[in-house]
């Protein structure tokens, strides 16, 4: 995980998920959740940044 991506996770949740995955269902799950509040939103962009795959 690179230092931009890590930001983008904190301050833009959903665009992290959309650079590392595309335009997929992880996309619009944290899109949801960062409407619903920022803190699940964020939690979501690290768990899908941390996984290895892609």
């Amino acid at each position: 995980m690179s230092i931009l991506q890590i930001l983008l996770a904190l301050f833009l949740p959903p665009v992290a998920v959309l650079l590392k995955r595309g335009l997929s269902g992880a996309f619009f799950i944290n899109l949801l959740l960062t409407i619903l509040g920022m803190l699940p939103g964020i939690i979501h962009a690290f768990y899908v940044l941390s996984k290895d795959r892609g």
